[in-house]
């Protein structure tokens, strides 16, 4: 069943938080996984599933900072994951697999934006790779848990995926790199990954979403210096930040939660979600929201599918 790309009238907004979506939700015997739970959005996703009632697995590049920063909240747990690293990947995913529980929400929350040129694995550009083939590789290894889930799996996207469509040309800008090009491509992708997944997944009982948390200042920018910030309207002369054009991060949590826990959103998926509701589509270059219907193709969505099988080697559908 293929979900409308438009707004459903959830009642909730911009400045909902995550907290807020998860009133009256009991998530006491559900298992999440959030990527990169720690820090930023994925620190307070984790607060907020967690004091729903769900155990929260947290995988980390970096598990002794995550194990810090998770020290007051209860019912979670770290594990080692670079999404950089494929070796990585597969560990985490063979360690959680052999306890033999079922995951019924993955959030793939890490992210890296607009870093300098950088190469990992067998040369991919890093944003591609770490916040795309991390993720997709990540979600087909943990397929069989996934499956008996029967849950949701969010791709945390952005509105930077205006910035770029797919550059099948030179996906991984072999020919001249633009940090903001090269983030925008990988946010595309990972809304591309939710359409296909959900088109792949559904018949299993399990829906996929991609969502647009807002703007929030968090590590995620730690890559851009302070003059970039100021000329993007983040942050004034003094680096205090901007909170008319920004969310706090609880209200940038809101709504990966939201799609991951909704009733609302019983029996849809594949769609690009803003603000806690699906978003509009726009062609619009100045749309202050919405997706691009690039994003949402599904022709472009099993093309990608299929490239990133052949990168990563890993396909879970691939006999379907």
């Amino acid at each position: 069943m293929t979900t409308p790309q438009h707004k459903i009238g959830s009642g909730f907004g911009a400045r909902s938080t995550a907290e807020e979506v998860l009133r009256g939700i009991d998530l006491s015997g559900k298992l999440a996984i959030v990527t990169g739970g720690y820090s930023g959005l994925g620190l307070e996703t984790t607060r907020a599933l967690a004091g729903a009632g769900a155990h929260v697995v947290v995988p980390a590049r970096r598990p002794e900072a995550a194990r810090q920063a998770l020290g007051d909240i209860d019912g979670v747990e770290v594990d080692e994951l670079d999404l950089g690293d494929l070796a990585s990947v597969r560990g985490f995913a063979e360690r959680f697999l052999a306890t033999g529980r079922d995951a019924d929400l993955v959030i793939g929350n890490a992210a890296i934006m607009a870093c300098p040129e950088t190469r990992v694995g067998p040369g991919w550009e890093a944003q591609f790779a770490t916040n795309h083939l991390g993720h997709y590789a990540l979600v087909n290894l943990l397929w069989p848990a996934i499956a008996r889930g029967r849950g949701r799996v969010v791709a945390v996207s952005s509105a930077g995926h205006r910035r770029s469509g797919m550059r099948w040309d030179d996906v991984m800008f072999e020919r001249g790199y633009d940090k903001w090009q090269a983030y925008g491509q990988a946010k595309t992708a990972n809304v591309l990954f939710a359409v296909h997944l959900d088109a792949l997944a559904q018949a299993s009982g399990v829906r996929a979403f991609a969502v647009h948390p807002g703007g929030i200042l968090t590590p995620l920018q730690r890559h851009l210096p302070k003059e970039e910030m100021v000329a993007l309207g983040w942050i004034d002369e003094e680096g205090n930040a901007l909170p008319a054009s920004l969310k706090t991060p609880e209200q940038g949590a809101a709504t990966q939660v939201w799609a991951a826990t909704s009733p609302q959103l019983g029996g849809m998926g594949g769609v690009y979600c803003e603000d806690c509701d699906i978003a509009e589509p726009t062609t619009e270059p100045d749309a202050p929201s919405g997706v691009r219907p690039y994003a949402t193709d599904p022709g472009q969505a099993a093309r990608l599918w299929a490239l990133s099988a052949e990168l990563t080697g890993v396909d879970a559908f691939a006999s379907s």
